[in-house]
């Protein structure tokens, strides 16, 4: 067994390795451009950057058709780019597996919008995961593509700029699964013209329940019963924000975010008279919760825009949580800066430049000094 440092893109290629992808396709753009750039330094898998994201997505639907396990990268404006073969991948199914890593920036550090991207996955009606550390980003790339075979549907990896960028440690084995799956023509499922879409459609909808039972069992779901007067219900980096600013809060971790495992939803809802939900931009998990007639607090207290951290957390929910139940707020106190080291408001902006040997380079240098 090894261990290495290493961020959540670096951790997803070395995960595309080990799980035996053979095709790797993207399109680049900050958080997620090293994925593509560190799956290349293995050269038993191809890689290609493509013209734009539909391309990308149509190159790993291609080769994991021909049976050749896939993985497909873009940032989240980049799905919206993908997002006509993305809607139509789940009625064709998949041979080999294929995953689709999609990285969203909240905050817009490098993005002309701020998008949350799991909505694409209820859309599709395809399962998504979301890792809250290298470690988990590691593993749930052989998870996904192991879902997406056994269901015949795409999957949506989902991860945000601080699982791109941030480095925990990964174990692993160092051995790499050999999947190599035979072609089958089947032009019913393959070709979707509209006689075949709406033979299709019910399969995707009953699939959809049969992934609700996987959900329930996902070994990366986590729960952490702590305090019973404080549950919270979070995914992904959030889960690091909310368990800094509440170490004493009893904590769900989904890493099966969609469709939700409702069982276990419920079982840990049973503790506490009230959830609260941590979840950077769209209150997707809080409307999740609230249909299934919970009680959650979240997009009241927390803001939908922008980066969450622990402080903003923490304010933004231990006055409601002291509310509620009487006490200090799940063992919350602000935090104190270590000395000399400048928060985030103090450091200096790092505006987005074109990147080295950008050939748009010296035309717009040429324009700016015009």
């Amino acid at each position: 067994m090894k261990r290495v440092l290493l961020s959540g893109n670096e951790a997803i290629a070395l995960g595309a390795y080990c799980a035996g992808v053979r095709v790797a396709a993207a399109y680049p753009g900050t958080p997620s451009t090293e994925i593509l750039e560190e799956i290349a330094t293995h050269p038993d898998i191809y890689c290609e950057w493509s013209p734009n994201e539909k391309v990308a997505l149509e190159v790993g639907i291609g080769s994991c058709l021909g049976g050749a396990r896939s993985l497909v990268a873009m940032k989240h404006v980049g799905l919206n780019v993908a997002a006509d073969p993305w809607m139509t991948l789940p009625y064709i199914g998949v041979n080999a597996g294929l995953v689709l890593v999609v990285a969203d920036d909240p905050g817009m550090h490098s993005s002309q919008n701020e998008q949350d991207s799991r909505y694409y996955a209820r859309m599709a009606k395809v399962p998504l995961l979301e890792p809250a550390d290298s470690q988990e980003a590691f593993e749930m790339v052989e998870a996904a593509l192991d879902i997406s075979e056994r269901y015949d549907t795409p999957v949506l990896l989902r991860i945000e700029t601080r699982i791109s960028h941030s480095r925990t440690v990964v174990e692993y084995r160092e051995e790499r699964r050999r999947v190599d799956l035979p072609y089958e023509k089947d032009a019913v499922k393959r070709v979707m013209i509209p006689g075949h879409a709406r033979m299709r459609h019910p399969v995707v909808i009953e699939r959809l329940e049969d992934l609700k039972r996987e959900a329930e069992s996902f070994p990366i779901n986590l729960v952490e019963m702590r305090s019973t007067r404080v549950g919270i219900v979070t995914s992904g980096v959030c889960y690091q924000y909310a368990r800094d600013a509440f170490p004493e809060a009893s904590i769900l971790k989904l890493g099966f975010v969609y469709p939700f495992p409702e069982k276990l939803i419920h079982e840990f809802a049973s503790h506490f008279r009230r959830l609260y939900v941590v979840e950077e931009l769209e209150p997707f998990l809080e409307d999740g919760l609230k249909a299934m007639g919970l009680d959650v607090v979240g997009k009241t207290r927390i803001p939908r825009d922008g980066e969450l951290d622990p402080t903003l957390v923490g304010k933004s929910l231990a006055e409601l949580i002291e509310m509620d139940t009487g006490t200090q707020a799940g063992g919350w106190t602000p935090p104190h800066p270590r000395a000399g080291v400048p928060t985030s408001a103090e450091l200096p902006g790092r505006p987005p430049v074109m990147c080295p040997g950008c050939p748009h380079r010296g035309l717009f240098y040429a324009l700016s000094r015009s």
